[in-house]
């Protein structure tokens, strides 16, 4: 049904840029990668990471074994936090460049990763700093070699050239694509996953079906970014039940790590809109929301203002989750009900009141949205117009749930 949809002379880039190592036992590739580095040079290591998972995971044990073993020196910034912010970069890459540092290597989520990619960037380009990089005060065209070990399944940044951090002071949380920050090397082992938390596992992988439902649906989405979405919002929502059911089942964590690889290719060809660039300010505002509970609050409610250009794709989308959409663009207001209800049953009940935003805060976020450096791009290649009015119906409608 989505084919339907695909301008066919419509000129795409197609993006399938870094090699991934994959699967149960992927963590043990890290020799290999560390030899690689030797060889070229890249002895010695900034390694950025949060206070805990990096070691509780179990990856720290092979990586330092790893580093060891081929002569890599190394120090740790272990400081990043859940949306990560500029001071925290610029810390970081203090510590390398006092260090001489050639790589950087970021053990996490997306906020270690994307925290490391900033600093790969700030060690190749003297003097610049996290807020010229994230107030694009310059282009970077270099960065030092990137090493991505992903512990979520969600993020996709391990396959990706974005990168997200917050500038504090101001409330912005813009976002960043460069093809510098490809990592070189990247690891997805779903064995460091088997302990997340529940809330995290939901949150997570929620945040791999919105990547792919705003990149099969922008203006400049592609055969590859469609059908890429697709399947990761399959595997979803075939896979989240039984891990929300059973957290230590193997085959559920390998398959939802697929789908996020799936979701991080899916946006690096079609990139985002709304969903993305409406939830960075409310976790600008409060930094210690989740980002993938964030986006499911708005979800349904960007689903009902894009659905009627969107109809056949977000039908072929939604298939396993909603079955009897047609793709016409008077089932708009259903979808969102029927999406909405699917949150609710995986486990996301939660609208933008029960996290402390009410409808006197709409016309902040509405600013911050079109304040934000970087948003406004991914508002220009939403399929409907990023209208003052559209993103304020979108905070508004997500304020209490649709199914009362």
């Amino acid at each position: 049904m989505w084919k339907s949809d695909v301008d066919i002379n419509q000129v795409v880039e197609l993006r399938v840029k870094p090699n991934v190592y994959f699967g149960f036992g992927a963590i043990h590739k890290m020799e290999d990668i560390a030899k690689d580095m030797k060889s070229k040079g890249l002895d010695k290591i900034l390694v950025v990471s949060g206070k805990n998972a990096y070691k509780s995971s179990g990856a720290w044990e092979v990586v330092e074994k790893a580093l060891k073993n081929n002569g890599i020196e190394y120090t740790n910034y272990a400081e990043i936090t859940p949306n990560p912010v500029a001071d925290d970069v610029d810390a970081a890459t203090k510590q390398g460049k006092e260090f001489g540092a050639k790589a950087v290597m970021g053990i996490g989520g997306g906020s270690p990763i994307d925290a490391a990619k900033s600093v790969a960037i700030l060690l190749a380009n003297e003097g610049k700093t996290a807020r010229d990089l994230y107030e694009f005060k310059f282009t970077p065209e270099k960065a030092v070699p990137i090493v991505a070990i992903n512990l979520t399944h969600g993020t996709g940044t391990e396959t990706n050239r974005f990168a997200v951090v917050t500038i504090p002071e101001t409330e912005y949380k813009p976002a960043i694509a460069y093809d510098c920050i490809y990592p070189s090397y990247s690891i997805d082992d779903p064995a460091l996953m088997m302990n997340l938390s529940p809330e995290q596992t939901i949150y997570v992988s929620i945040d791999a079906v919105n990547h792919s439902i705003e990149a099969a649906t922008t203006k400049v989405a592609s055969p590859l970014s469609i059908s890429t979405a697709k399947a990761c919002i399959e595997l979803v929502a075939k896979y989240l039940p039984i891990i929300n059911k059973d957290p230590q089942n193997k085959e559920a964590r390998y398959f939802l790590l697929y789908a996020s690889v799936l979701g991080g290719v899916s946006f690096d060809n079609g990139l985002l809109h709304f969903t993305h660039a409406l939830e960075h300010p409310l976790s600008g505002i409060k930094p210690k929301l989740s980002h993938g509970l964030g986006l499911a609050m708005i979800l349904p409610a960007v689903v009902k203002y894009i659905y009627p250009v969107k109809a056949k794709t977000l039908a072929s989308l939604f298939e396993t989750i909603i079955p009897d959409l047609k793709g016409t663009p008077d089932e708009a207001e259903y979808a969102a009900k029927k999406v909405e209800e699917w949150l609710y049953s995986v486990g996301i009940t939660k609208k933008l009141t029960d996290e402390g935003f009410s409808e006197a805060d709409v016309e902040k976020l509405v600013n911050l949205t079109f304040e934000t450096p970087s948003l406004g791009g991914l508002i220009s290649i939403a399929p409907v117009d990023g209208t003052k009015e559209v993103v304020k119906a979108i905070f508004t409608e997500s304020m209490h749930p649709y199914n009362k």
